[in-house]
């Protein structure tokens, strides 16, 4: 080890090797201008998450985890973002999703607002893969992909209103597709489910039975990535445990499990 350098420098110099390895392992934290208060966050206020994304599918994984969040579709056109890195792409949509539902926001005096924008892509066999055009899009895919491998990415960008922050980073997981039939394709494909997903599969639907396997989180594969986001959270100085919320018999009401910590 060089002299004056201690064992702290030592992690951090693996850890970067690492990071720059694994574009995935990274995650970035801002400072945005949002007005006069930020900076200023009361340590009690409670949180609100609101969901820059219409997809279910990521509003159920957020439910499942215990937090309860609002729902806001920006709106964004995803076409005019363009690159030939699947992690840029991804991640620069998610970004922008935030934003363009910040601008439609207005700091409460009772509560702590953030916003998690998710954009998720397939990187296979060279290229970068949305939602198909149309099911003979879909199609063709599936008889490419079947019997090989992707890298499903899902960006992933939490913005703090309040405190004027945000926290970035991107998910990545390796998925095994199964070797099925024209007739299975065909089939999954008339279902329409293709049509509406990154990718033209889903693991937490009917195209579950046609992923042999993953590496990584399945979240990231479904659109959001629950222990990413908890990492996003404490960057920020928050706790996963402070979105949880309980619903009451019936589920008529919620109550907040959690408050904000300094």
């Amino acid at each position: 080890m060089d002299q004056g350098r201690t064992p702290h420098h030592a992690h951090r110099d693996r850890q970067d090797h690492r990071d720059r390895q694994d574009p995935s392992r990274r995650s970035w934290v801002f400072t945005i201008g949002l007005g006069g208060n930020v900076g200023r966050v009361s340590e009690t206020l409670p949180l609100r998450l609101v969901l820059a994304s219409a997809s279910p599918a990521r509003r159920k994984l957020l439910q499942a985890a215990g937090v309860e969040p609002e729902v806001l579709v920006s709106g964004v056109d995803e076409s005019l973002v363009v690159t030939e890195r699947a992690e840029e792409l991804c991640l620069e949509l998610a970004r922008l999703k935030a934003q363009a539902v910040l601008t439609r926001l207005s700091p409460a005096p009772d509560q702590r607002t953030l916003v998690i924008g998710c954009d998720s892509v397939l990187a296979f066999d060279g290229e970068i893969l949305g939602k198909p055009a149309d099911a003979a899009d879909a199609t063709r895919r599936w008889q490419r992909m079947r019997g090989r491998s992707g890298v499903l990415h899902s960006g992933h960008c939490l913005v703090d209103l309040v405190a004027g922050r945000r926290a970035e980073a991107v998910a990545s997981t390796t998925v095994h597709f199964a070797d099925i039939s024209d007739d299975e394709i065909a089939a999954y494909v008339a279902t329409g489910e293709p049509l509406a997903v990154a990718g033209a599969f889903t693991i937490d639907g009917l195209g579950g039975p046609f992923v042999e396997r993953i590496e990584g989180d399945p979240g990231t594969v479904v659109g959001l990535s629950m222990p990413l986001l908890r990492r996003l959270l404490a960057e920020l100085d928050l706790r996963i445990t402070d979105l949880w919320t309980k619903v009451a018999p019936g589920g008529q009401s919620v109550e907040p499990l959690g408050n904000v910590r300094s």
